[in-house]
């Protein structure tokens, strides 16, 4: 045989040999990641990827808070990869209360995600706190494209059930704590309140509940918080909501006839309690971009935690209730509370819920 050809045949054997080994080998985890109009992403894929996806809806990020690049992985993330899942998520192009963001930014990733995958065999949605507002939203607006969703300790309420909620910690505390120093005598949903450090506010705030703790406890048992969560209950109320009147360009919630209850003396605090009326506008803005109907077609779970200072139990039965109001079908799953604070969840918590919504 002439050299030549002994070459030849040696190289054909070594390629053949090459592609045999390569398709032996298992395929590898990626990570992909990138931005999409001004909303950076990441798509995890797991060596035994089990053909489902999980978007994933992280919860409140505070305005100014350093990005990384590529945008740092939900701590949920290792769990899901390790059950099998596939994992988009989004930073969204908004920090801060960026629900109406997080929805176009997590429907633009799904579809980019589909993409880069090519085979998905069911869709799912995952939120963590403010995530769960944007996992409910996105089941009632895009139902044909998910095989079902999770809330995790979210917040599943409207816009304006929320503004409601905050503007009811802010002057209720405003009428048990006047004039406290280091606060705008104007109240805590005032210009100047929202002008202060967030620093400075939890400052005045506490200060005041420990010259009161007499008033502090009425507050504290009223919004269903531990007392010595009250100070950092009150303070983040008070950032959404301003948030929320900038995003929407002015007051998004009223209480001019509010009657409130539960406050000690109803009469003198209904009395004596500020009134602020709704800008028009920012009303109609909150009401279109943050609404929620309750009309869900596909499964939900939602579940919660123990002793949760800022998704307490009355914004919990929220969403149940609109749901079965609207004749969902199927109607949430709500599972037993688990874990302690605000999203303490442990890894086998979060598979757990999302098998419960293949259920």
């Amino acid at each position: 045989m002439r050299p030549l050809l002994r070459c030849a045949l040696a190289l054909g054997l070594l390629l053949l040999l090459s592609a045999s080994l390569l398709a032996a080998s298992p395929p590898a985890p990626r990570m992909l990641s990138g931005e999409l109009q001004g909303a950076p992403w990441r798509l995890d894929v797991p060596a035994d990827w089990n053909g489902d996806l999980v978007m994933l809806a992280h919860g409140y990020e505070p305005v100014g808070v350093p990005r990384t690049t590529p945008m740092t992985a939900n701590d949920s993330t290792a769990t899901l990869l390790a059950a099998g899942y596939a994992v988009a998520q989004s930073a969204y192009a908004s920090q801060g209360w960026a629900v109406a963001d997080a929805i176009t930014d997590m429907e633009r990733l799904r579809q980019h995600a589909l993409g880069e995958l090519k085979r998905v065999r069911h869709t799912w949605l995952l939120g963590f706190s403010m995530g769960g507002a944007v996992t409910l939203a996105s089941l009632e607006r895009y139902p044909q494209h998910y095989a079902g969703g999770v809330s995790l300790c979210g917040a599943n309420l409207n816009g304006e059930q929320i503004a409601a909620d905050l503007l009811t910690t802010l002057v209720a505390f405003d009428y048990f704590f006047p004039n406290a120093e280091g606060l705008p005598a104007s109240g805590l949903a005032s210009h100047e309140a929202a002008a202060l450090p967030q620093g400075a506010l939890y400052q005045g705030i506490a200060g005041a509940l420990q010259q009161n703790p007499q008033h502090a406890d009425v507050l504290a048992k009223q919004l269903q918080v531990a007392p010595d969560a009250l100070a950092g209950t009150i303070s983040l109320h008070a950032l959404v909501l301003h948030e929320l009147a900038t995003r929407s360009g002015g007051m998004p919630v009223g209480n001019r006839g509010v009657v409130y209850r539960g406050f000690g003396d109803d009469t003198a605090f209904n009395a004596g309690v500020q009134r602020l009326d709704a800008m028009p506008a920012a009303q109609a803005d909150v009401r279109a971009k943050l609404a929620l109907s309750g009309a869900l077609k596909r499964p939900l779970v939602i579940q919660f935690n123990n002793n949760d200072p800022t998704i307490v139990p009355h914004m919990q039965a929220v969403y149940p209730q609109l749901a079965a109001h609207a004749g969902a079908r199927p109607l949430p799953k709500v599972l037993p509370a688990a874990g302690e604070g605000h999203c303490g969840f442990s890894e086998a918590d979060v598979v757990e819920a999302l098998k419960a919504a293949r259920r």
